[in-house]
């Protein structure tokens, strides 16, 4: 078994097709399809089921995909490690983010990153805590910034960027506009707008909703702050989000009201990265940059 034919294998099973592998790999589809052969030929087992317009993986190849993308990240790790050892950074670095997570600008940080280290790759995937931290865990994402991510969850690294309230969030004509602050007794009845449960403010949301003993109904599920944003602004839902969102422009003639009761929530953004010693070098040079450039938070 050779990395190549691992690499050849795991560009069939991103793209779900032989030719878009190929042409991503600037490899012919005839040696590409032979490469994976050979590996189903090794392991005596087929890795995708092939009809005339789709392929998708066996359960042997969804098991082979988990150790395939782990060893080219560790092949990687380890040509990134001599490269650093002889002064340079080249390769390539994927960081994985949530849409407007606290503590860090994501544009900022990467264009200082690639103003040092011109000579490596940049590659940034949006997506959910969960996904990201699958990322993470299989190689796929060097290190990503995500939400509400506690050491239970998470046995890497965890470096700590932000951390602030959840407020209410609601139109100027709404109820609780003319109020200071609402319990969450009071919620229970409300229709709320948030995100898909994978994101960071909506796991903050239902463990503080969870904490409190009141169940809500969300009835309105979006992927992005402006959607959630122009929505409660039309008046058709309100929202439990972290408190930066209520100083953005586009929430300018929204009220933020504050939330009392036993129950305190908060919204902790943090940097994920594999456990220390795994950390490849462009993903500690990316922390350094964090830490010590002005701007790059």
């Amino acid at each position: 078994m050779e990395l190549r034919q691992l690499e050849h294998f795991v560009a069939v099973a991103e793209e779900r097709h032989f030719t878009r592998a190929a042409e991503r790999l600037a490899v012919s589809q005839s040696g590409l399809s032979a490469s994976v052969r050979a590996l189903e030929q090794e392991l005596r087992t087929p890795l995708f089921s092939r009809t005339t317009r789709t392929v998708r993986l066996t359960e042997a190849g969804r098991a082979l995909l988990v150790e395939a993308e782990r060893t080219l990240a560790g092949a990687r790790a380890a040509r990134d490690a001599v490269d650093a050892v002889r002064g340079l950074l080249r390769g390539t670095l994927t960081v994985g983010v949530e849409q407007c997570v606290a503590g860090v600008s994501p544009a900022r940080l990467l264009a200082a990153f690639h103003r040092d280290h011109p000579q490596m790759e940049l590659r940034l995937r949006q997506e959910g805590t969960s996904s990201l931290l699958d990322g993470v865990a299989g190689g796929r994402l060097d290190l990503a910034f995500a939400a509400t991510v506690g050491p239970a969850e998470w046995r890497g690294e965890l470096v700590p960027l932000a951390r602030e309230r959840l407020v209410l969030l609601c139109a100027a004509g709404h109820p609780f506009a003319e109020r200071t602050e609402v319990g969450w007794e009071e919620l229970a009845r409300a229709s709320f707008i948030d995100f898909h449960p994978d994101w960071g403010p909506r796991r903050a949301a239902d463990q503080a909703f969870a904490a409190a003993g009141v169940r809500r109904t969300v009835g309105l599920e979006v992927n992005d702050v402006h959607s959630l944003l122009e929505l409660v602004r039309e008046g058709l839902g309100i929202a439990v989000v972290p408190h930066h969102f209520s100083r953005k422009p586009e929430a300018e003639l929204l009220v933020p009201v504050e939330l009392t009761g036993a129950v305190r929530p908060v919204y902790e953004s943090v940097a994920v990265l594999p456990a220390a010693l795994s950390a490849g070098p462009g993903a500690r040079a990316l922390m350094r940059l964090l830490r010590e450039a002005p701007g790059a938070g």
